[in-house]
C-alpha cells in the first residue's frame, strides 16, 4: 500500500477523500441530532440532476451545480418549516425530482457522458489535479467555518428556540449549516457517486453515539471514525479491486455494528458482570 502513494493520482484521491470524510462526519453530527440525516442523500440526488443539465447544456459542472444544490438545500429546510410538509417529505419530493429530471435529460443525450456516471457511482482514483486543488480549498474553508461557529452550530443543533432568547440567529445558522453541507455533498459525489454519499454523513455520528454521550465526546469519535474507516476502506479497495466508495461504506458499517454490539454491552452491564 506504500508504494501506491507514489503515483500522483493514488495521492490526489486520499487526501480528497480525507477531507471530504472529515467534513462530512463533522456535520453529520448537527444534522443527524435536528433530524436533518437525509438532507445529503436528497441533496445528492440534486446534484446528480444539475450535472446531468450541465452536460447537455456544456455548462461547467462544479460551477453549476454548486449554486443548484446550495439553493435546493435552503429551500429544503424552508419547505420543511414553514409549510405543511414535513423535513422527509421535502427532501423526497425534491430529491425524486431531480433525480428524474437528470434521467430524462440524459436519455435524450446519445452516449452518456462518463462524468455523469462517475459521479452517480463515485470515481475517486480519477480526480483531477484541479479537482483536488477544488476539493482542498472547499473543504478548509467549510471546515474553518465549523471551528469558528462551533458554539453557535451546538446551540441551534439542541435548543434552536433557546438560542434565539440568546441573541443566536437560529435560522441564519440553520441555513449555514445547509449550505455547508450541500458544498460537502458536491465534493463527496466524486468519491462516493450520489447513491451513497449520505453514508459518509450518517455513519459516523451514529457509530459515535452509541459509545459516547456528550456533544462533544460524539464529534470526536464520529470525526476519528470517519478517518479510520476511509483509511481502511481505501486500503481494501486498493488491495482486492473493489471500487472505493462502496469499500469505505462497507468497512463504515462493519464498524457500527462493532460500535452497536458494544454499545449493548454497555447498557446491559454484560461485560461489569463478566468481570466481577
Amino acid at each position: 500500500m506504500i508504494e501506491a502513494f507514489s503515483y500522483a493520482f493514488i495521492q490526489r484521491a486520499f487526501i480528497t477523500g480525507l477531507l471530504v470524510s472529515l467534513c462530512s462526519s463533522l456535520l453529520g453530527v448537527s444534522l443527524v441530532l435536528r433530524r436533518y440525516a437525509m438532507i445529503g442523500d436528497g441533496l445528492s440526488h440534486v446534484g446528480f440532476g444539475a450535472l446531468a443539465v450541465a452536460s447537455v447544456f456544456a455548462f461547467s459542472p462544479m460551477a453549476f451545480t454548486i449554486p443548484v444544490v446550495v439553493v435546493a438545500a435552503v429551500l429544503i429546510l424552508r419547505l420543511s418549516g414553514r409549510s405543511r410538509l414535513t423535513g422527509e417529505s421535502a427532501v423526497a419530493m425534491i430529491a425524486s425530482s431531480s433525480l428524474a429530471v437528470g434521467v430524462v435529460l440524459i436519455s435524450y443525450v446519445k452516449g452518456t457522458n462518463t462524468d455523469i456516471n462517475n459521479y452517480l457511482f463515485g470515481s475517486l482514483l480519477a480526480v483531477s489535479r484541479s479537482d483536488c486543488i477544488f476539493s482542498i480549498v472547499l473543504s478548509l474553508s467549510v471546515l474553518a467555518c465549523y471551528i469558528l461557529l462551533y458554539p453557535r452550530l451546538y446551540a441551534i443543533t439542541f435548543d434552536p428556540v433557546f438560542a434565539n432568547a440568546a441573541g443566536v440567529k437560529a435560522d441564519r445558522y440553520t441555513t449555514l449549516l445547509a449550505v455547508l453541507c450541500a458544498l460537502t455533498v458536491v465534493l463527496g459525489m466524486r468519491m462516493l457517486g450520489s447513491l451513497l454519499i449520505s453514508a459518509l454523513i450518517i455513519f459516523p455520528c451514529l457509530c459515535a453515539m452509541r459509545v459516547a454521550k456528550s456533544y462533544k465526546a460524539v464529534t470526536i469519535i464520529s470525526a476519528s471514525e470517519s478517518l479510520v474507516c476511509f483509511c481502511a476502506g481505501f486500503a481494501m479497495s486498493y488491495s482486492f479491486g473493489t471500487p472505493a466508495g462502496a469499500s469505505i461504506v462497507v468497512v463504515h458499517l462493519a464498524v457500527f455494528l462493532i460500535f452497536a454490539f458494544a454499545g449493548f454491552i454497555r447498557t446491559k452491564g454484560i461485560l461489569s458482570r463478566l468481570i466481577s
